[in-house]
């Protein structure tokens, strides 16, 4: 055996089981005394309260010790399922924030970490610090005491397609488009957040198609291109999310809440028509066409459905755009803002007037489970049966949202 230098020296005597314990407390040692020279330790932020969880991680509200005033939002990045290194998936979402600066897309002000000790199994914790947004338009949602002005409703979804608009034309695709993810400051400025999902998007190379995942997107907010197995997809499953959360400003709650995506393919089609390639050309050439079984001889009811609940034709008729089945037709970001529902009376208004009167932050985290009243149940069509163990109003009086 020989050393760095070239020098012959004598096998180690040590045996192998004492040689495992020195290297072990070597690389305790190095992992202790290591430096991240760009990540701040996140002792310098003091933890006020969690305000989300779910698949990605937890949420804390914290604040800056020698800034008390200065708060912000602390996403905690999951680490227990890798064996060593960073998740690829951290990686991603920190590089697409780096890359997006906009008024309307959350700012990520830094990652900082915990060191790693024994206490903590010599692993590290790190944590994304984003600027604090004050609520989430689920929350606010899900607290009747809120009440949204049709200025105001156009407001939000003018600020969300701005976003949209804005991500898009950056090539970046958000494919987590729910109520939740939309933030909201007590300014009254919207905020995109969670890109845990998000990922960039080109066009085809060679003619050949993309062949992304289909498994994003939250159930209730998920596209049918994505339910029937497309992987060549683009900013329209933004879109269709957008759609979603349009009009659940005017019903309070999630309009197609499937338990499965047999159930949600078929919510859809009993709102938007049966899924055909009469209105969807080469529909049936994606990979679950032929394997679930599709509702036949569907009309299309999204004006007359929503109607009752958006009183103003102009948004009955965006909406209507925004939830059409074919991608290709689906009206994307500039379109619709372009649509005549921003530019007529009563024009988008400021919303700080509004949420001036909350005194508390609104997250759907923190708020009470949003309730299946009439409105969210007379969306779903009474031949729809529910799967054993799902809340109903019949059973629980609500349905619990999906993550």
């Amino acid at each position: 055996m020989t050393n760095l230098n070239g020098v012959l020296t004598p096998p180690s005597t040590q045996s192998p089981n004492l040689l495992q314990m020195n290297m072990a407390r070597e690389r305790e040692k190095y992992l202790e005394e290591f430096n991240f020279p760009f990540c701040e330790a996140a002792t310098k932020f003091e933890k006020l309260a969690k305000i989300g969880q779910g698949t990605f991680g937890e949420v804390f509200k914290a604040r800056d010790k020698k800034n008390p005033k200065f708060t912000v939002a602390m996403k905690k990045i999951l680490m227990e399922n890798e064996k060593e290194g960073f998740p690829i998936t951290a990686l991603r979402e920190i590089r697409i924030l780096q890359l997006l600066k906009h008024d309307n897309v959350v700012n990520l002000l830094e990652i900082c970490q915990t060191r790693a000790t024994q206490f903590n199994r010599y692993r590290s914790t790190f944590y994304l610090v984003f600027e604090f947004c004050e609520h989430d338009l689920a929350g606010l949602l899900s607290n009747t005491k809120v009440k949204f002005s049709l200025g105001e409703i156009k407001q939000v979804i003018q600020q969300m397609l701005n976003g949209l608009y804005y991500i898009h034309s950056n090539k970046i695709l958000h494919r987590d488009m729910k109520a939740a993810n939309v933030l909201i400051t007590k300014t009254g400025t919207l905020k995109l957040a969670d890109f845990g999902l998000a990922r960039a998007f080109s066009a085809q190379k060679n003619g050949q198609p993309n062949r992304y995942t289909n498994r994003v997107v939250t159930l209730w907010y998920r596209p049918p291109e994505l339910l029937l197995g497309d992987r060549n997809y683009g900013p329209p499953v933004d879109l269709w999310g957008a759609g979603c959360i349009m009009a659940e400003m005017w019903t309070r709650s999630p309009i197609m809440q499937g338990n499965s995506e047999q159930q949600q393919l078929t919510l859809i089609s009993q709102l938007c028509g049966s899924i055909m390639p009469e209105v969807w050309p080469k529909v049936e050439s994606l990979d679950l066409y032929n394997q679930l079984e599709l509702v036949k001889g569907q009309k299309r009811k999204v004006k007359e459905r929503l109607k009752p609940y958006v009183r103003d034709p102009m948004g009955c008729d965006l909406l209507d755009k925004l939830l059409v089945l074919d991608p290709a037709k689906r009206f994307d970001a500039d379109s619709a803002l372009n649509h005549d529902f921003f530019w007529t009376d009563p024009m988008p208004c400021d919303l700080s007037k509004m949420l001036s009167q909350q005194t508390q932050s609104n997250f759907e985290y923190l708020a009470p489970r949003r309730l299946n009243n009439h409105q969210s149940s007379a969306m779903r069509p009474a031949s729809t049966v529910p799967s054993q163990g799902t809340s109903t109003s019949a059973t629980s009086g609500f349905h619990e949202r999906v993550f």
